[in-house]
């Protein structure tokens, strides 16, 4: 069996079986990718059935040879989020509060277990938010989500250079950060 990063598409998603075959083989990847970057369960339930609605919408034209599924979806799920802190058009505000009571119990403790579980990626989000957004996508994307350089390239349509250039800024910006941390705890305990 393929690994979701590495299969050639799904045969027919733009069927109700078809789709439903992708979102269960993608279900554990998108929850991974939300639960790393929100820390509410009603809030990770309403952006993952987003970011399958929108997946949905855009089922026609995903090409399956021009990148794997699993980075076509990050594509969208990266775009979902920051929709998601824009003020309601339409009602979907309504749309979005009315969502937060088909979490029944069971649903509601395993989303807590699960962000709980990836406390400490989000605590990493945190002290690499002085990043400017370029290279926190690239690193986010590559060493949180476990893509490939090339593939986080196609999430994000840049080059590869590019990419690796995002990574290596954001790598030394980090140790410099890390750095004045260190000596900043020195001062305090001299």
């Amino acid at each position: 069996m393929l690994s979701p990063r590495h299969e050639t598409g799904p045969p027919g998603l733009t069927t109700p079986e078809g789709f439903g075959a992708f979102y269960e083989e993608h279900i554990d990847a998108v929850l991974g990718f939300v639960t790393r970057r929100v820390a509410d369960p009603h809030l990770a339930a309403d952006l993952t059935a987003d970011i399958f609605l929108a997946a949905m919408g855009a089922a026609a034209g995903y090409r399956p040879g021009r990148r794997a599924p699993i980075v076509w979806l990050f594509a969208i799920a990266r775009t979902v989020p920051s929709g998601a802190r824009e003020p309601a058009r339409d009602g979907g505000a309504r749309a979005r509060l009315s969502g937060r009571g088909l979490l029944d119990g069971e649903d509601l403790a395993a989303l807590e277990e699960r962000i709980d579980s990836q406390r400490a990626s989000r605590q990493l989000a945190e002290r690499h938010a002085v990043l400017p957004e370029p290279l926190r996508a690239a690193l986010d994307l590559v060493v949180v989500d476990e893509l490939t350089p090339a593939e986080a390239a196609q999430v994000l349509a840049v080059t590869r250079a590019t990419i690796r250039v995002r990574l290596h800024r954001a790598r030394r910006a980090l140790g410099a950060v890390q750095g004045s941390v260190t000596e900043a705890q020195l001062e305090v305990s001299r």
